[in-house]
């Protein structure tokens, strides 16, 4: 299509744009190839600019010939007749001597006819026509007012270029979060169906799975790795207790929200505390609900793959942050569990400030009341 288009320009508007175009595009590649030693870019930026040189030679003889042009074809007629008038009449001078008066005017009507077949080819093979009058020149492009049009249009292309990124919508370049790959038809647990307004692994994990959650932990240039989410119950509890589970991990940090609908309130729930390996408890109030921080270390399991399928044993993982917050702001059963933990295990715990932020975002998408 572009090409189409170049090919309907005038010559003295395609030729300056052509080597407007091939000059920039070629000198900026050679640039970038002497810059990035890449040998391809240099290849590439010699092309151009033997290209744009050949346009360069193309229009220089374009104008060498506007100013020496060839001679009229009607200069060229009017010589070769000429020359043809004073052929045979040479022949007929030679002839006169020694013929007589009648056998001249015998042979002036054949001396005629080949004086005209004599020149027809002439005039033919000069490839004379119909002149034109001295009064009807012909008319010829403007040099300059087509140059003045080929600088016109490079610069309207270069506008053009320059406000496009301005005008147009410019792709946005942040980083998203990865989906939450929990199934939506997943048939849920009875215990679901037992608990008032019970909130699944798909809602938590949409919940917890926020655009600013990698700003949140300290870390605003990562992106989410995985985000999954769980419809499942409370261990122990023989599938009697609806516990939904949501978890994204970073390349620094992994969030873990679960929700637990027991009879179990908050300060239960801190004598429960003292008798675990729990650390750092820490009572509090948040959004008008009791709520706790305590720190203690995940289980490493390591499950071997291999042709045996044996494992290793559970061995202590990463120490991990946990904030619970009750479901109820009067504390009648059931809490939240955010808990936060470095992947690696060599980066330090964020603040207990980060723990607090995530669970002012993701508590309002919980719905809140008693468990009974």
């Amino acid at each position: 299509m572009l090409g189409f288009l170049l090919r309907l320009l005038p010559f003295w508007v395609r030729e300056p744009l052509l080597i407007a175009v091939g000059s920039v595009l070629g000198v900026r590649i050679m640039y970038l190839a002497v810059r990035d030693h890449d040998r391809v870019a240099a290849g590439l930026g010699v092309v151009f600019l033997v290209f744009t040189a050949v346009r360069v030679y193309a229009v220089v003889r374009a104008l060498r010939a506007r100013r020496n042009p060839l001679p009229a074809t009607s200069a060229d007629g009017a010589t070769v007749d000429a020359a043809a008038q004073t052929q045979v009449q040479a022949q007929v001078q030679a002839q006169a001597p020694i013929q007589t008066q009648a056998q001249v005017q015998a042979q002036a009507p054949i001396q005629a006819q080949a004086q005209a077949q004599a020149q027809a080819p002439v005039h033919a093979q000069a490839g004379t026509g119909p002149r034109p009058g001295p009064g009807t020149p012909e008319k010829e492009p403007n040099a300059w007012g087509q140059a003045a049009a080929a600088l016109a249009l490079f610069g309207a292309l270069g506008v053009a270029l320059w406000v496009a990124p301005r005008v147009m919508p410019s792709e946005d370049t942040t980083p998203q979060p990865v989906s939450c790959s929990e199934g939506a038809h997943e048939e849920l647990p009875k215990a679901y169906k037992q608990t008032p307004q019970p909130v699944t692994g798909e809602e938590l994990c949409k919940a917890l799975n926020r655009p600013d959650l990698a700003k949140l932990l300290g870390t605003p240039g990562e992106t989410a790795t995985t985000a999954s989410g769980t419809s499942d119950t409370a261990p122990l509890t023989d599938g009697k207790v609806a516990q939904p589970e949501a978890q994204v991990a970073f390349d620094t940090y992994t969030v873990n929200v679960s929700a637990t609908y027991n009879e179990l309130s908050t300060d239960q729930y801190v004598n429960l505390m003292k008798f675990g390996n729990e650390k750092d408890v820490k009572t509090l109030t948040l959004l008008g609900r009791p709520a706790v921080l305590s720190s203690d270390h995940t289980m490493k399991i390591e499950i071997n793959l291999g042709s045996v399928g044996s494992s290793g044993p559970v061995e202590q993982g990463p120490l991990a942050r946990t904030l619970s917050v009750a479901l109820d702001r009067n504390d009648r059963g059931g809490y939240c569990d955010i808990t936060v933990w470095s992947t690696s295990g060599a980066v330090a715990l964020p603040d207990d400030s980060v723990l607090l932020d995530i669970a002012e975002r993701v508590l309002p998408r919980i719905p809140e009341g008693p468990v009974r």
